[in-house]
């Protein structure tokens, strides 16, 4: 599916759900489900929520700064001729780099960040910086699309949110709306490897993104996800 599609069905039902089953509906849950929803698909660099996490006024901003180290490094003496030229060249050729490679750049850099200068915010500047160096080397529908991610996620937002008095809500709708991404994925025709090495493929063949088909299935989810929320939050006493 589409990230809006993920982005729109996974959070409502989660929500939902949640609601249903008398879990307290906040602000950080919601955000939480809301990312959530979106989290499986870092590791696609065109994916909405890496996107709108690295927007192309940044990938401009990395390709100027690529090109003033490729100078600087051409004319600060830090290597003789002609081996200044050769680095000035390799440096300055990444800022060609196709979009998706220059967002996989970006998020290495991040994360090369996080480990240096968040020391502050140990452990979870570590996980963070851990997730976008795997998210940044694996192919799209890997290890983010497995049971094992939903277990991890589920477990780091347990651990991130002992002490606070939410009543278990923010790994419960961070492992449900996570989850419902995989089975939203599990209806196209690609479908998900949920327990890798095990070569067992969950893939229903109800749809394939990017066809009408496709769309309409989507539209439908959505529309029934609508029909949910309305259902749970305004009509249920």
């Amino acid at each position: 599916m589409m990230g809006k599609s993920h982005l729109v069905i996974s959070t409502g039902v989660t929500l939902s759900v949640m609601n249903l089953l008398g879990y307290e509906i906040t602000i950080p849950a919601v955000a939480v489900a809301a990312v959530s929803a979106l989290l499986p698909d870092i590791d696609e660099p065109n994916s909405l929520l890496v996107r709108k996490a690295v927007p192309e006024s940044l990938l401009r901003l990395l390709q100027v700064a690529l090109i003033g180290a490729a100078v600087y490094l051409y004319f600060a003496g830090i290597a003789a001729p002609p081996w200044n030229i050769a680095l000035a060249l390799l440096v300055g050729s990444v800022s060609f780099l196709p979009g998706r490679r220059l967002r996989h750049l970006f998020m290495l850099l991040i994360a090369l960040a996080l480990f240096a200068f968040a020391e502050d915010y140990d452990p979870w500047n570590y996980i963070a910086a851990c997730l976008l160096v795997v998210s940044s080397v694996v192919p799209h529908r890997g290890i983010t699309h497995t049971l094992y991610a939903v277990a991890g996620w589920g477990a780091l937002l347990y651990f991130a949110s002992l002490g606070m008095n939410d009543g278990g809500s923010l790994w419960i709708a961070g492992g449900m709306s996570y989850a419902l991404h995989l089975l939203a994925d599990s209806l196209t025709q690609r479908g998900i490897t949920p327990l890798p090495p095990l070569p067992f493929k969950l893939r229903l063949k109800l749809m394939s993104t990017g066809t009408k088909k496709g769309s309409k299935v989507e539209h439908v989810c959505m529309v029934l996800t609508l029909a949910l929320a309305v259902y749970v939050f305004v009509l249920t006493p």
